[in-house]
């Protein structure tokens, strides 16, 4: 037979109960800590990939568009020597 012990049954609900404030801070940390993270990046004027990529390819065009340029002022030097 099984007995109700009333400082057990209290001591189970307030165990249960502190493990459910531990969960909520757990949370509310966890949400606070994303915040905080994402107002510093915000703060540090990261750019998007997409930008990174875009700047990056109208750099590599220039290049290009040097190299081009340099070949053909070559050529035109080379013919007035």
């Amino acid at each position: 037979m099984q007995t109700r012990n009333k400082f057990l049954d209290d001591m189970s609900q307030l165990m249960t109960n502190a493990m459910g404030v531990a969960q909520g801070a757990k949370d509310e940390a966890e949400n606070a800590m994303k915040s905080m993270m994402d107002r510093w990046l915000a703060d540090r004027d990261f750019v998007t990939r997409e930008e990174f990529d875009a700047v990056r390819a109208m750099a590599q065009k220039a290049r290009e568009e040097n190299e081009a340029l340099k070949a053909r002022l070559d050529a035109l030097e080379a013919a007035q020597k």
